[in-house]
């Protein structure tokens, strides 16, 4: 399973800086998905709008490719 960047297919890395809401934001972890279900979450630095440091895959514009864990 990997994390890549839907617009180019390059792999999420850590260290990466990403835009969300217009602002510049370091990639400081993430893990596989926790259930299939789930798409998953990455933490970035500073912390996102609300506060949190927690944002879904989709918010940094990646995904989740050759899941194992689906059919």
């Amino acid at each position: 399973m990997r994390l890549v960047y839907k617009a180019t297919g390059k792999p999420v890395e850590l260290g990466d800086i990403v835009k969300i809401d217009g602002a510049d934001h370091t990639v400081t972890y993430f893990c596989e998905p926790h259930s299939p279900a789930s798409s998953g979450k990455v933490n970035v630095d500073p912390p996102i709008s609300n506060g949190s440091p927690t944002i879904y895959v989709s918010g940094i514009g990646a995904e989740w490719i050759e899941r194992e864990d689906r059919e």
